[in-house]
């Protein structure tokens, strides 16, 4: 089976931060999703050169969402490097019954696993088995999902996700109406829970998410689709005052 390992010169080590320190601070995902996979591991090496700490993998089941992506053996085959170079694997679980899948990506190396809050009526037992496997927990709303569907999960999750496009497919226009939910998912969860945004994220649109009270943007296209993957990374955080 093929492997997108990168060579031994790509993985530099360095001390893993924090987890939750990780995730608690302002940070630019690029999202593997939009990423060159005849390249992958290079592609790694650049935007973590360029600062991102955090990963991000979008996983589509043909179900939830009609696309299927990516899955437990991509993961495992870049958490060496991703883990080496001092980040998180960050995986975003677009599937049906995710309470199935909650261990297998877990096993694989991810550090922080979200699920869709529509995906299933089990959500503060899939939350759990989240953390139980060692995981940080992450919720997700849809743009036609009201931010009340997670106001009561506030203390079972370390993050919020809020979809700026419907998921599915990578490279979307950002929802304008998307600002406004943010900042009323901040009124809602209070000041210390992280919001994550997705979805049509780049250096023109990240700003008034951020000034919206959003503090993780995850970035596919805008990054791996640009010709210096590494720049656009680095323009999209100064955009949105990453230190």
């Amino acid at each position: 089976m093929r492997r997108f390992d990168a060579p031994p010169d790509l993985i530099r080590r360095v001390a893993r931060p924090d987890p939750r320190e990780l995730v608690g601070s302002r940070q630019v995902l690029p999202s593997i999703l939009s990423a060159d996979y005849r390249c992958l591991g290079a592609q790694l090496e650049a935007v973590m050169g360029a600062g991102a700490r955090l990963v991000h993998v979008d996983v589509m089941d043909g179900h939830f969402v009609p696309p299927i992506t990516i899955g437990t053996v991509v993961v495992e085959s870049i958490r060496e490097q991703v883990h080496g170079a001092g980040g998180m694997l960050d995986c975003h679980l677009m599937v049906d019954n995710p309470e199935v899948q909650v261990e297998q990506f877990a096993n694989a190396g991810a550090d922080l696993i979200t699920i869709q809050v529509e995906a299933t009526p089990n959500v503060h037992y899939v939350l759990r088995q989240i953390r139980d496997a060692g995981c940080l927990a992450g919720i997700a709303i849809n743009p036609g999902t009201p931010v009340e569907a997670v106001s009561e999960l506030r203390d079972s999750v370390d993050l919020v996700l809020c979809m700026t496009v419907n998921p599915g497919w990578g490279g979307q226009t950002f929802i304008e109406s998307s600002e406004d939910k943010v900042r009323r998912l901040r009124t809602t969860l209070g000041d210390d829970l992280p919001i994550q945004v997705d979805g049509g994220i780049s250096a023109k649109t990240v700003r008034s998410v951020a000034e919206a009270g959003a503090t993780l943007y995850v970035a596919g296209s805008a990054i791996f689709g640009a010709p210096d993957p590494a720049g656009a990374y680095r323009e999209i955080a100064t955009a949105a005052g990453v230190a």
